[in-house]
């Protein structure tokens, strides 16, 4: 705004002064040429008050933020349940004891704690089964070894 005053005000000082220095003719052709003169200085302000603008405009327009992404926090991961195929073969850990059986000391899963713990304990194949000695007498305890061979895995949790 006070760019545009100083040149009105810039161009009002030579008009002025264009006559002042004139001599004191009233001809025609003079007052012509003073009005060209004014005209053209009108439009080297407007150039130049233009000029100043564009250059404004472009300063403002290569202003900009690049975009920060925001950190969100991962989700907490939950297990998923393991399918029935894969989960039927896995045997509670709690079940595995060392046992005294007819051919020594055996690792093997006491059949109550299965029947207590595992949901397939009566689908446990039956050639694994073995009669073991314990404190409350002999009992019966499925072998290691055997459903190990049979695909059966001891979950560890």
């Amino acid at each position: 705004m006070h760019r545009k005053f100083i040149a009105a005000v810039i161009a009002a000082t030579i008009a002025i002064t264009g006559f002042a220095a004139a001599p004191a003719r009233a001809d025609g052709d003079d007052v012509a040429r003073a009005l060209a003169g004014i005209a053209a200085l009108a439009l080297i302000a407007r150039a130049i008050d233009k000029r100043n603008d564009e250059r404004a405009v472009a300063r403002q327009q290569h202003h900009f933020q690049p975009h920060k992404p925001q950190y969100h926090a991962p989700a907490p991961i939950k297990p998923r349940p393991l399918p029935p195929q894969v989960s039927r073969k896995l045997l509670p850990e709690q079940c595995l004891r060392t046992f005294d059986g007819p051919h020594g000391q055996t690792h093997a899963f006491g059949a109550r704690c299965l029947s207590r713990n595992y949901t397939f304990a009566e689908s446990l194949p039956r050639q694994c089964a073995e009669q073991v000695w314990t404190r409350q007498g002999t009992g019966w305890a499925y072998n290691a070894r055997c459903l190990r061979r049979q695909g059966y895995q001891t979950a560890r949790f």
